[in-house]
């Protein structure tokens, strides 16, 4: 098949969306000809092949960082993504486009699935749904809504990443669409071999790691305060960026934990994979997670985890299996599982065992084979459409 990947967001620009559409599309390319129509960030090429894949990133206006994309860059992303996506189509017939995110990317995918009449794949992500930590989330307004609800019936299958992205799709836009829930897939980690010296961590520290864009929904702040009531021998390591880095610096340096602390900004797979290596325990206090791909991160590292019990995550992590489910804001809750896993290493190691072995389902070969499966019968479906319309015109016509 020729595949049309459409997301304003790729790799090394965005989050967990991007890296799972890079990780699908690479698997992908194996067996079928794929595209990527993304946005343009600083250093970064038009067009090019990346793992086999073809990336076509067009320019936007106002993208400073790699980390966070404006307002103003994803409504730049639906002209020139529109205007770019126009123009593969008349060099290219594709069988299937595949948009990634309701919202932005949904007009660009609709529009071009009209235009080049391909079937459109709509995939989306949780955040593009429900976002509590914003204002401007699309559940909270009408006309967010009505579109949304909009893109969503008019897309030939549409697909959640969890139950719970499912679920707010269902409950804030559209109760009839029943969607295909494919879970996300990392790809096989990279064997690592480093030391704690290495990283600059003491042999005797017990290391606390979390990893996401420093922006509000990821409640860094909350692990911040909660550090501040652990043993004095806890670290922990942020690891990412984002535009709330100086405002959790300066709550480090008043909470008194500012050397207990480490930014260590954005980093490739190989370094965070020997982070991840070095660390005891795996944490996060997110308001919510569409599906949390840093958790099966951090499952295949070995490393038992402690987070919200709200999201997609739900999915795969069990409390008291994989780790402890908390309650996003209860802080003390949060402390006192975490005390527990650091008093009890033993315990610490038969969970991350168990999470490593359990892992291994999550990896994005079966995420790949499912999403082809499904581009498989959207395609079928199309074509017996498409021939059912033929002899009913040329029924009319006699």
């Amino acid at each position: 098949m020729r595949l049309l990947f459409c997301n304003y967001e790729y790799p090394p620009l965005g989050g967990g969306g991007g890296v799972v559409n890079a990780a699908l599309a690479a698997a992908l390319a194996k067996r079928h000809e794929v595209t990527v129509l993304t946005s343009r960030g600083p250093g970064l090429e038009g067009d090019e092949i990346v793992d086999g894949v073809r990336v076509v990133r067009v320019p936007v206006l106002f993208r400073r960082s790699r980390a966070v994309a404006s307002f103003a860059s994803m409504l730049a992303y639906l002209g020139s993504g529109a205007l770019a996506g126009r123009r593969l189509l008349a060099g290219r017939a594709y069988d299937v486009i595949n948009t990634h995110f309701v919202l932005p990317t949904g007009p660009v995918g609709h529009a071009l699935s009209r235009i080049g009449g391909v079937p459109n794949v709509l995939s989306v992500h949780g955040g593009d749904l429900f976002d509590p930590s914003k204002r401007s989330s699309a559940h909270r307004h009408a006309p967010l809504r009505a579109l949304v609800r909009h893109l969503a019936l008019a897309a030939d299958a549409v697909v959640a990443q969890s139950q719970d992205t499912r679920d707010n799709l269902n409950r804030f836009y559209a109760p009839e669409i029943r969607p295909h829930v494919i879970p996300l897939g990392i790809a096989a980690p990279p064997r690592v071999s480093t030391s704690r010296a290495a990283h600059g961590v003491r042999s005797d520290d017990v290391v606390l790691i979390g990893i996401g864009r420093l922006v509000a929904r990821k409640r860094f702040d909350r692990l911040i305060a909660a550090v501040a009531m652990l043993d004095p021998r806890v670290k922990l390591l942020i690891v990412g960026e984002g535009p709330k880095e100086s405002e959790l610096r300066d709550q480090a340096a008043r909470m008194g934990v500012a050397d207990r602390v480490r930014f260590c900004g954005a980093v490739d797979d190989v370094t965070k994979y020997e982070l991840l290596s070095i660390s005891d325990l795996y944490v996060s206090t997110s308001d919510h997670e569409g599906f949390g791909l840093v958790f099966l991160e951090a499952m295949a590292s070995g490393l038992p985890i402690v987070c919200g019990d709200r999201g997609g995550q739900r999915d795969f992590l069990v409390d008291g299996v994989t780790g402890y489910l908390v309650p996003p804001d209860d802080i003390s809750g949060f402390v006192e599982r975490c005390t527990r896993l650091i008093a009890r290493p033993e315990e610490r190691l038969a969970m991350g065992n168990a999470n490593r072995a359990r892992a291994s389902s999550f990896f994005i070969d079966r995420c790949a084979e499912r999403y082809e499966e499904l581009f498989e019968a959207v395609v079928r479906e199309h074509r017996r459409r498409a021939g059912s319309l033929a002899e009913h015109v040329v029924e009319g016509t006699k």
